[in-house]
């Protein structure tokens, strides 16, 4: 999933849209898919392979999906309930098994593409929309195959129990982020949607404790409005039209929070499952090194953000408003300290050094978005088998070693797409205001080039390339005004869109 959220809003000729279509065609990445994987694809959502007999069916269970108003590609449906003086969590993830062939063209063109891509505008999709918007996704009404999971938790939301077993499951409603949050403050909601905020905050309380950090990224938002230039004189003509673009953020609901929970305890369950069977596939993330973290402060300081040195990062982060722009700035930067986090495989019993997730604050693996990230079919089957006594497939383990540089080229790939959208779309943003003067923090100073950095302006709350002339040092962590010079969201891939020059 995306670090940052950004979307865009425009029709498709609109500059800003054009730059991204642009930028996807010079990143050769395309959501259209080569003929003999679309064929194997319908094949696929025609007859899905699907174990004979001892399914377990659970269609009997209303379960609800809470996404994006516009998402179809559902990849997690669940139901919660009280179990004595605990609760059950029910957890379906699309079983995207069930429709790919090991080694045939879909497996082989999923292993190309790694994950989705996130654009502001659309998306790149991992499989085919007619499995992952049809077929299998987990749509309301639709008798899906799905990998479920129960977890009982005790009545401090502690796990007491896992199960997982492949299953048959119809989701009774698509739910919204908004929709969720108004039920469950209007006391509207029924039980297993109201149980969202008891075993939410209870989990979130639990990752206070062990020392973990939830980022609620908002989502940014480019809105594009068409304006009339000024005229120059009462008699002269008004010109064309012209297109400038205005920032906002979409702070994010509790809702969004408690439901993250869930995701959260399954792809620990997980985790737990394979590190006991000696045999997964764990997301890990070592701690922030000094520097990332500096600045951050940094950061933080030029946003007006007050972060006493006695106060930790994540307790810092608990403390910020979303709704606040330079709060909801400062949690997009926050998303840099988790560019570290990688896959690490581990096969017979021989654990791996490094089993945690710094920002989880234990150990942690991938297991609940399949549809969108091509590692969590894997970490599926290795808990199925892990539960069942039985072996894992030999499809897994042939695949298994190589998943770790597959993944870290495909988060590239992705961090790559997320750089030159947030640089297309902040040069976007300030494109009409080449030569105006900001105040601005210098966040960050090039080691080797100590005349090049990176400033953090206060308003708009955006962060560009800045050079000093004639090889002046940048003062790191200090004030500035700094004169845009440059805007250019066609500007080519690679290279900086946005450019500032100390005043």
């Amino acid at each position: 999933m995306p670090r940052r959220h950004i979307r865009v809003t425009g029709a498709p000729e609109a500059p800003l849209r054009a730059a991204l279509t642009a930028l996807r065609t010079e990143l050769g990445v395309s959501g259209n898919f080569p003929a003999e994987v679309l064929a194997e694809a319908e094949r696929a959502a025609k007859t899905p392979v699907l174990p004979p007999r001892d399914l377990y069916d659970a269609t009997d269970v209303p379960f609800f999906t809470i996404d994006p108003p516009t998402s179809t590609d559902l990849d997690q449906a669940m139901h919660l309930s009280r179990q004595g003086t605990g609760y059950r969590v029910r957890y379906a993830i699309a079983d995207v098994a069930a429709f790919v062939v090991p080694s045939g063209s879909l497996d082989r063109e999923t292993h190309r593409r790694v994950t989705t891509l996130y654009f502001p505008d659309e998306k790149v999709p991992l499989h085919p929309t007619l499995l992952s918007e049809g077929a299998a996704s987990l749509l309301p009404d639709q008798v899906r195959p799905a990998v479920l999971w129960t977890i009982d938790l005790d009545e401090e939301g502690r796990t007491s129990a896992v199960d997982i077993r492949r299953a048959l499951v119809r989701s009774r409603a698509k739910l919204d982020y908004d929709g969720v949050q108004k039920q469950i403050d209007g006391g509207t909601a029924e039980e297993p949607l109201a149980l969202l905020k008891e075993i939410g905050e209870l989990r979130e309380r639990l990752e206070v404790e062990r020392g973990g950090i939830s980022l609620n990224v908002p989502e940014q938002e480019i809105v594009e409005r068409t304006r009339d230039r000024d005229r120059t004189s009462e008699t002269s003509k008004p010109s064309k039209p012209y297109e400038t673009y205005e920032l906002a953020y979409r702070a994010p609901h509790p809702a969004d929070g408690w439901n993250a929970q869930i995701s959260l305890l399954t792809g620990m369950a997980a985790a737990d499952l394979m590190l006991a069977a000696g045999t997964g596939i764990l997301r890990t993330l070592p701690a922030a090194p000094d520097g990332a973290v500096g600045r951050l402060r940094r950061t933080a300081h030029a946003l007006h953000i007050d972060w006493p040195h006695h106060v930790s990062y994540a307790e810092l982060v608990r403390s910020l408003d979303p709704h606040r722009p330079p709060h909801a700035a400062f949690l997009q930067e926050c998303t840099t300290l988790l560019r570290g986090a990688g896959y690490t495989v581990f096969r017979d019993g021989n654990l791996p050094a490094i089993t945690t997730h710094s920002a989880v604050a234990a150990p942690y693996a991938h297991c609940t978005a399949p549809l969108r990230r091509l590692a969590d079919r894997y970490a599926a089957e290795i808990c199925l088998a892990a539960v069942a006594g039985q072996a894992v497939p030999d499809w897994v383990l042939a695949a298994l070693d190589e998943l770790p540089a597959r993944m870290a080229e495909g988060t590239r790939r992705a961090g790559r797409v997320e750089r030159e959208c947030v640089d297309i779309v902040e040069a976007a943003l300030l494109k009409d205001r080449v030569g105006e003067v900001f105040d601005g923090w210098v966040v960050d100073v090039d080691e080797r080039r100590p005349a090049v950095g990176v400033v953090q302006l206060e308003s708009p709350a955006v962060i560009g390339r800045i050079e000093a002339a004639d090889g002046e040092r940048l003062p790191l962590g200090e004030r500035l005004r700094a004169r845009l010079t440059q805007a250019d969201p066609a500007a080519a891939t690679g290279a900086p869109k946005v450019r500032f020059a100390p005043v």
